[in-house]
């Protein structure tokens, strides 16, 4: 999802050779630091709306008008997912990314930053799903297993001194064979495909998090970076990893996750 270069450049260059190694580790320390907590309130957004537009959708037997499995569902969670609405917001995550993609260059870093909460907004209106195909014991659990998977593999990016810049292409073209084995299972209906994509998916993405942590540290230690720059780089470099988490977390809780009846 990143507009950078992932390759890290040879020592020498950049920031790292213009500073000294004090100051080098508490800029790096405190642009790490941004990008970490840029994450974590895109994923509290996204929690706070999934939420909230499930506590909008259910409801008890003698209120609902319509019903999914067994949860019962209010006027408001008929039209969420019961009606051409529910696509739109499916595909509305996939049309930010785009879009912050092929802008990012040219927004400013405030901007940046707002279209990264507003994305985790609507990409919590379309993860609310989850709250009614899994039970809400089941998604609380796999949430904390994925936050400490995540926080390992975040862990080992930052501080190992080998490089994963070699498995970068290895970990994109796995990537996206997991969206076009995905499309094809939607036609499929594939229990077997569904359960080897969640399974593959989840080495996918547990690469990604330490291999993009080390990228986007390497990045802030080569680069010339103004202020500017390093700020739109941290707002990047929370996306990429955000889409780690909930891709790593979505895969998990269709492993792991008890569904409603």
């Amino acid at each position: 999802m990143s507009n950078f270069d992932r390759n890290a450049p040879v020592w020498g260059a950049g920031r790292a050779q213009q500073t000294s190694a004090v100051e080098m580790d508490q800029g790096l320390r405190s642009f790490m630091l941004g990008v970490y907590n840029n994450m974590v309130l895109g994923l509290g957004i996204s929690a706070l709306f999934a939420l909230g537009v499930n506590k909008l959708a259910v409801t008890d037997q003698a209120n609902a008008v319509a019903r999914i499995g067994g949860t019962y569902l209010t006027s408001f969670g008929q039209l969420m997912y019961g009606s051409p609405l529910m696509w739109v917001f499916a595909l509305a995550p996939l049309a930010f990314i785009l879009f912050f993609s092929f802008r990012i260059e040219k927004m400013s870093a405030s901007s940046a930053r707002s279209m990264f909460f507003a994305f985790a907004a609507v990409m919590g209106v379309s993860m609310s799903t989850l709250l009614i195909r899994y039970t809400g014991a089941s998604v609380v659990q796999v949430f904390f297993i994925t936050a400490a998977a995540f926080g390992g593999l975040s862990l080992y990016g930052y501080t190992t001194t080998r490089s994963l810049s070699g498995f970068g292409s290895f970990l994109i073209m796995g990537l996206i064979g997991l969206v076009i084995a995905s499309l094809v299972n939607l036609f499929l209906a594939s229990s077997a495909l569904g359960f080897a994509i969640s399974a593959i998916g989840v080495l996918v993405f547990a690469g990604l998090t330490a291999w993009d942590t080390q990228r986007l540290k390497e990045m802030y230690l080569y680069s010339d970076l103004g202020p500017e720059e390093a700020a739109k780089l941290s707002v990047n470099g929370a996306l990429s990893l955000y889409l780690n988490f909930v891709n790593m977390f979505q895969m998990l809780l269709s492993l792991f996750g008890t569904r409603n009846e």
